[in-house]
């Protein structure tokens, strides 16, 4: 650990970056493959005949068309269909599952599965994660458990074994990239990490930190949670709360499900449409190089992906939304954020206008709403 640059999640102290800087970590996501610690996530084992029914009851996914080996994607909703948290539904055997979430949910999941013949645990601490990212991901993997995953879907899982080790491998990720997270006992988290590290070498596997995460993870514009939208939880005003509709995430929500918490506002929100849009931005370089030209320096970029609010700008000068994240991608070449836009102003290509700090003093560049996501590799699905 050459960069000693840790930081805390979930009450877990993880490495930024584990070399003196998280370029080489990236550039492993993106050309080679990636080795990333995720075992602090929350996990929830839901269990019984109830299960898939009180799940159906929370997210916003349709949980009882998941077929075993199936990982949805959803995030959830209180009851004015404001989101909650996200994470994902592993269906894992015909009667169990297991929910990923970036918060705690336990007190959330009981208040909801009252009357429900079902059983909720706390499987956090005794279940770790381990996420291989990057093109290589699939050969390592294949080696080290000595099975064929080329059969093995996008956000489906398979159980295998690695010297001895019972585990799960799902085709998930957190990178936009082709990948897989290992589940298993956390009894087992170091052997695992050392067999992984260990097969992985001639492929130029690479452990990395949440820094060069966060670069990958705004390339692939996925969400963060208290960075690009916050929970409903914990939010002091009505303004702060975004519904899935508004972070982008209307694919996710099935109306069609008998009842879901927030399901009546949800609909109401789809008649009407939203007022605000989770979108991209690219920022044009040109506009940014004369901002910093005019002042007789060259464009300085920041040199880790920040997670700031920016105020975003349209043509007339008004404030039209803000970027909640955002930074110099090194294989597009182009400086990208993720931001909320007034719904008028997020249609892909409008010219806005982002707020940059050019030598203490304040100023707008020119930027292009862009689709998310901006990097979404045929590898990723393939």
């Amino acid at each position: 650990m050459e960069g000693q640059a840790w930081r805390r999640w979930a009450g877990y102290v993880v490495a930024s970056s584990y070399e003196l800087s998280h370029d080489r970590e990236y550039h492993a996501i993106r050309s080679a493959a990636a080795l990333f610690d995720v075992s602090p996530l929350y996990k929830y084992l839901v269990t019984g005949p109830d299960a898939a029914r009180l799940l159906d009851r929370i997210v916003t996914r349709n949980v009882s068309k998941a077929k075993v080996g199936q990982v949805l994607y959803t995030p959830w909703c209180d009851a004015e269909g404001k989101q909650i948290d996200d994470g994902t539904i592993s269906r894992l055997d015909e009667g169990t599952y297991r929910l990923t979430a970036a918060d705690p949910n336990l007190r959330w999941l009981h208040l909801n599965a009252a009357g429900l013949d079902v059983t909720v645990a706390d499987v956090s601490e005794r279940t770790a994660a381990l996420s291989l990212q990057g093109p290589s991901a699939r050969a390592i993997l294949q080696i080290a458990a000595e099975v064929d995953l080329a059969g093995l879907r996008y956000f489906h899982l398979t159980q295998a074994t690695i010297r001895g080790m019972p585990l799960t491998i799902s085709r998930t990720g957190y990178t936009g990239d082709l990948g897989y997270e290992v589940w298993v006992d956390a009894d087992h988290a170091v052997p695992l990490w050392d067999a992984l590290i260990e097969t992985g070498s001639p492929y130029g596997i690479t452990p990395a930190g949440m820094l060069a995460l966060d670069v990958a993870r705004i390339e692939a514009g996925l969400l963060l949670i208290e960075v690009d939208y916050f929970s409903s939880r914990h939010a002091l005003i009505e303004a702060q709360k975004s519904s899935p509709f508004e972070l982008g995430l209307g694919w996710t929500v099935a109306l069609d499900k008998e009842r879901f918490n927030g399901k009546a506002a949800l609909v109401d929100e789809k008649r009407r449409g939203s007022a605000w849009q989770f979108t991209g931005l690219a920022v044009d370089w040109e506009s940014l190089e004369r901002l910093y030209a005019d002042v007789g320096l060259p464009p300085r970029l920041p040199t880790v992906a920040w997670r700031t609010s920016v105020p975003i700008y349209g043509d007339g000068g008004r404030q039209v939304g803000y970027a909640t994240s955002g930074g110099w991608s090194p294989l597009l070449k182009q400086y990208l954020a993720l931001a909320h836009l007034e719904a008028p102003f997020a249609r892909p290509g409008t010219a806005v206008r982002m707020e940059v700090t050019v030598e203490h003093r304040r100023k707008q560049a020119a930027a292009r709403v862009t689709p998310l996501p901006f990097f979404n590799p045929e590898r990723k699905r393939a």
